[in-house]
């Protein structure tokens, strides 16, 4: 069996694994950008939060954040609720329809997968789910 070296094996696998999140990502997003979606994701995951923690949890600029949570508002995808600490900030949580379209976000994207692995042999199949659960074990590590 050939030995490649692990820097080899990750200049391999780094730029097909961003590919293929790349991919899925364009397949489930629809008419918000995965940045927004990302953003969603944090308000559902670490809300109720701040407009500035999620700037801060997403690495953006505060009147991104606000732009943003703005566009959520208009959609219905978060609550605004006064802040008990602090009257003068608001806290914002994701409503029912925010994890509605997160889950069908997801449900596109395993179904772009689950597509393109239905190609696959059995065989194939196999080592992919041998290498998911190595990929699980490397990434809990």
């Amino acid at each position: 069996m050939r030995t490649i070296s692990t820097t080899d094996l990750a200049h391999r696998l780094r730029p097909v694994l961003t590919r293929l999140a790349r991919r899925m990502r364009q397949e489930a997003t629809g008419d918000l950008t995965p940045t927004q979606i990302a953003a969603l994701v944090t308000v559902v995951r670490f809300g109720p939060l701040t407009p500035s923690e999620l700037a801060s949890r997403e690495r953006i600029q505060r009147p991104t954040a606000t732009r943003v949570l703005g566009l959520f508002e208009e959609r219905g995808l978060i609550e605004r609720t006064a802040d008990p600490s602090d009257r003068r900030s608001s806290l914002v949580s994701a409503t029912d329809r925010a994890e509605a379209l997160l889950a069908e976000v997801r449900d596109k994207k395993d179904a772009y997968l689950a597509q393109r692995l239905d190609t696959l042999t059995p065989a194939d199949l196999a080592t992919l789910e041998a290498a998911a659960e190595i990929l699980e074990r490397v990434l809990d590590e």
